[in-house]
């Protein structure tokens, strides 16, 4: 058998490390009773404030129909809320209500756990190298900074 090259054992170990983050990530989401996709989006708006829906599409890199409907359950369980744009009456900002804040800080501390645990004893040197590897990826991927 011959052996893999490390391009390929390299891209494969990102593949399973992601499915295993996403699995990690929307396990610990239902425990909160949320689905992952819901979950994305109030840390989203925990990390970076209101945006208008367009904007939280392009975000999380879904469709805006899906993200309509991602904002119509959140606002139905009192999570989020929309808000009318100044000078564009068809936008709408998103926001957390107040109900939710308290939910969005639990999410942002179970990612902080999350991400303990999965780089639990890798050394501070190693992490900038991957991080330098990982963003030349991106680049080369055409992933925006």
């Amino acid at each position: 058998m011959d052996a893999v090259p490390t391009s390929a054992a390299f891209v494969d170990e990102l593949v399973r490390i992601n499915r295993k983050m996403r699995n990690m990530f929307d396990d610990r989401a239902r425990a909160q009773g949320l689905t992952l996709p819901r979950a994305r989006l109030l840390l989203h708006l925990a990390r970076h404030g209101a945006a208008t829906q367009s904007e939280l599409a392009q975000a999380l890199e879904i469709e805006q129909p899906t993200m309509v409907k991602l904002v119509d359950g959140l606002e139905a369980k009192g999570l989020v809320k929309r808000c009318t744009v100044e000078g564009d009456r068809r936008a709408k900002r998103i926001e957390l209500t107040d109900a939710a804040q308290e939910g969005a800080s639990n999410i942002l501390d179970f990612v902080s756990e999350l991400r303990e645990q999965v780089l639990e004893g890798v050394d501070e040197a190693d992490l900038l190298t991957a991080t330098r590897v990982l963003k030349r990826i991106s680049r080369n991927m055409g992933v925006p900074a």
